[in-house]
């Protein structure tokens, strides 16, 4: 039984959180031969703040990147 665990930063629309567990559990499916009744898919969304980059908090990596 897969369970993958995605983490993103915060901002996706359900439409894409959507396509985003089809792929993988049809992935799962073609590659490891997984049923896909069976897989399990959270997605965790973080906050750009409580997320570290090159050194930085994610939002202030952003901020020098503008």
């Amino acid at each position: 039984m897969p369970y993958v665990n995605v983490q993103i930063t915060k901002g996706a629309t359900r439409e894409q959180k959507a396509e985003l567990v089809k792929d993988i559990t049809e992935s799962l499916a073609r590659v490891l031969n997984k049923k896909p009744e069976y897989t399990h898919i959270v997605i965790q969304e973080i906050e750009e703040s409580d997320w570290g980059y090159a050194g930085l908090l994610t939002d202030d990596w952003k901020k020098q990147q503008s």
